[in-house]
């Protein structure tokens, strides 16, 4: 499974959403205006890379799926 490519998207965009989360968090413990904003801004792409994450994980789902379904 770790050679299929698809799988290897999936982990990497999830891993992303992981990587965008503690970078918007770490931005927010900082308290200052300019850090609420860039947090906001990692926040607002934390939400665009986890609409890629399921999409490819339900992109993965439905070709594994039906490939086992026959």
């Amino acid at each position: 499974m770790t050679e299929d490519p698809l799988f290897i998207m999936v982990a990497v965009a999830m891993l992303a959403v992981v990587v965008i989360l503690a970078i918007g968090i770490s931005q927010f413990g900082k308290g200052t205006r300019e850090a609420a904003k860039r947090s906001n801004k990692m926040m607002q792409l934390r939400i665009a890379a986890q609409f890629v994450a399921v999409l490819l994980i339900l992109a993965f789902v439905a070709i594994r799926g039906s490939m086992g379904a026959h």
